[in-house]
């Protein structure tokens, strides 16, 4: 019973305390706020002004065509065969950097950007032809029918690299976020590498023998254009996060290959098209405008 009395005087005394405690402040000398804390507050809204760099990762989803022609000489001159036609997917991942620099005027930000992407973007397709091997008799024997055979061409593109340098042209719904449109050049590498075989165990006539191949790799840099359209948001000290589309074309690409395997004694012609749309994310760091505009 005395312990329970205990407990309840020192929980009156505590509740008396903080009571009082509470009373006297409220009843104290006002404290005036600091005399510039509201302007502080409101002060310095974002500025998208000034240069930055910054890194991204994302995904492709490109477009490789090619029509192939095999030209074999003849008598009668150059025999055009066409071989085939292939359109596939050249998907992969991508990352790199980029950097540049904004002009921010009222809600309207105009900008430079430029930017470095490895890829790992590749197809492949398979085209197939057919020739016609004469078998050869010397009187006074009658020939057999000339026997058919096929050869396998093995077509691949890659894209290991592209840049592209592009204007920006945005708006900011509010300070701290930049909606905008992109477009201006690239440039890429577009890596063939073609390979024909006749099928070990063919039918082949001399110089050539059964499985011989013949094989090219190609490299050239294509010039080309870029546009897009991304958002951006500011993050705080100078940072800012974005997401961002972009569709990359390199024209026409055309490459040959000459083989030596008996009946494909000739040249192979390739010409097609490479494009790519890409979706990446990534952050920036922004220096160099008003200060107090980065928060």
């Amino acid at each position: 019973m005395s312990g329970m009395i205990v407990r309840l005087g020192l929980a009156v005394a505590v509740f008396v305390g903080v009571a009082w405690s509470h009373e006297a402040k409220a009843d104290g000398p006002a404290v005036a706020p600091a005399p510039n804390a509201p302007m502080l507050a409101l002060a310095a809204p974002y500025n998208w002004s000034g240069f930055y760099i910054g890194a991204n990762v994302g995904g492709s989803w490109g477009r490789s065509s090619s029509n192939v022609v095999f030209d074999k000489a003849s008598h009668s001159g150059v025999i055009e065969t066409p071989i085939g036609s292939a359109s596939q997917a050249m998907g992969g991942v991508l990352g790199g950097y980029q950097g540049g620099y904004n002009f921010q005027a009222n809600g309207m930000v105009f900008g430079l950007e430029g930017d470095f992407q490895a890829t790992s973007q590749q197809r492949d397709a398979v085209l197939s032809d057919t020739a016609v091997i004469p078998h050869i008799c010397i009187a006074p024997c009658a020939p057999p029918p000339p026997t058919l055979t096929t050869g396998t061409l093995d077509y691949a593109r890659s894209l290991p690299w592209f840049a592209t340098l592009r204007g920006r042209v945005g708006v900011t719904p509010t300070d701290r976020w930049l909606v905008y449109a992109t477009g201006g050049l690239s440039l890429g590498e577009i890596r063939t590498d073609a390979n024909f075989a006749l099928p070990a165990g063919s039918v082949c006539v001399a110089p050539c023998t059964s499985g011989e191949s013949g094989a090219g790799a190609f490299n050239q840099i294509k010039a080309g254009w870029a546009l897009g359209g991304g958002v951006e948001t500011a993050l705080g000290g100078g940072w800012t996060g974005k997401l961002e589309y972009l569709h990359v074309d390199f024209g026409r690409v055309s490459n040959s290959f000459a083989v030596r395997t008996g009946p494909f004694d000739g040249t192979f012609r390739a010409s097609g098209r490479v494009a790519d749309d890409i979706v990446r994310v990534g952050v920036n760091y922004s220096w160099g405008g008003p200060v107090g505009g980065k928060y």
